[in-house]
């Protein structure tokens, strides 16, 4: 049987994904070969490669003054490739902090020059976006860096940044869940495993005007120039992860695109988070205007129920919603993939254990 898969990532696939490639598993269109045993040079993963991208570009409106990017290594490795790639002479960066991967990224940035941190929710203990009118950002900075959605804090932007510096967004846990002006970034980037796709693979858009001289130290393989000049293929790249991705964004497509999957987004996560707000058992800690719709965190009001009504979830096929260690309590992540029955069953459950327990 089939659960409902919360986990924050690698998250659950579309069914319908998994279901296409058990077909082409052994076989990929006549090839007489799986995806797994390609080439990377030869024509058939070539065409998966540029099909997977004209798809990209299209859902996300991406302009030919990007490139997009195919990579390894995760948002992690991004890191720092970001600084390694986009700073040049003038060495000052700036963060703003709403949660634990953006507080990581500002860390691995001290490493290639001075980090300012334009804002901070950590006072607030993270459950919040700064007030915009009272964020000290160097307009000298090469790029102010922000996460968009913060995965195990539940904190998501529900605005683009007006600054005078290029944008860098790390966008890993809620890519394609709405609609976005690329436009307004200097880069984008995000790991596959929560919306696009299984863990493996990375994608950057970055635009082509802020590419110079990477920083001596940078490995070829984060160099964007050299992997924009290879076509992403300066080595053997995760090939059937990307395959996998590009079925995601053509089930994305089938589904009305990011247009489409936001409607069902809002009200995935309009249902949880009413089920919790309607109920005295129930708490989530972020600030109502900043909550995520793709992961919401929740604590019980009695945190000794915890393990039970894990166990309890489990037998009822709703699994890994066991909250970040940092944060404790629940975690459901509904990103694209999860259903709406999946969430409708959760909020049954979570009534039902409310009656029993409250």
């Amino acid at each position: 049987m089939r659960v409902y898969n919360f986990s924050a990532g690698p998250s659950m696939l579309p069914e319908a994904v998994l279901q296409r490639a058990r077909e082409e598993m052994l076989d990929w269109q006549g090839s007489g070969m799986s995806v797994m045993e390609m080439s990377h040079r030869g024509p058939h993963f070539r065409q998966i490669a540029e099909n997977t991208e004209a798809l990209l570009r299209q859902l996300l409106g991406v302009s030919d003054d990007y490139h997009c990017l195919f990579l390894q290594g995760g948002a992690t490795g991004q890191f720092a490739a970001i600084p390694m790639n986009l700073l040049g002479e003038r060495r000052v960066m700036n963060y703003v902090l709403t949660g634990s991967w953006g507080k990581k990224a500002a860390a691995e940035a001290k490493k290639y020059g001075e980090v300012r941190i334009a804002a901070s929710s950590e006072a607030e203990k993270l459950t919040t976006i700064p007030d915009p009118a009272a964020w000290d950002v160097d307009p000298e900075a090469v790029y102010l860096h922000y996460t968009s959605n913060e995965t195990i804090g539940g904190v998501e932007f529900p605005f683009v940044p007006e600054v005078d510096v290029p944008l860098v967004c790390d966008m890993s846990s809620d890519i394609l869940s709405r609609p976005v002006d690329v436009s307004r970034f200097g880069v984008i980037y995000a790991g596959a495993q929560k919306n696009m796709g299984p863990a493996g693979i990375t994608v950057v858009i970055v635009r082509k005007d802020l590419l110079r001289t990477p920083h001596p130290a940078t490995p070829q393989v984060f160099d964007y120039a050299r992997q924009a000049e290879a076509g992403s293929m300066l080595n053997t790249p995760p090939t059937y992860s990307w395959y996998l991705l590009g079925l995601v964004l053509e089930w994305l497509r089938d589904q009305g695109g990011v247009e489409g999957i936001e409607k069902r987004n809002v009200e995935k996560a309009g249902l949880l988070y009413g089920a919790i707000d309607a109920s005295d058992f129930y708490r989530n800690p972020v600030d109502p205007r900043y909550r995520s719709r793709m992961n919401v965190p929740f604590t019980l009001a009695d945190p000794s129920l915890d393990s039970l009504f894990l166990e309890e979830a489990k037998a009822e096929g709703l699994v890994n919603l066991k909250g970040h260690r940092s944060v404790g309590g629940m975690r459901a992540s509904i990103y694209n993939a999860m259903p709406l029955e999946g969430v409708q069953a959760l909020v049954q459950f979570m009534r039902e254990f409310e009656r029993r327990h409250g």
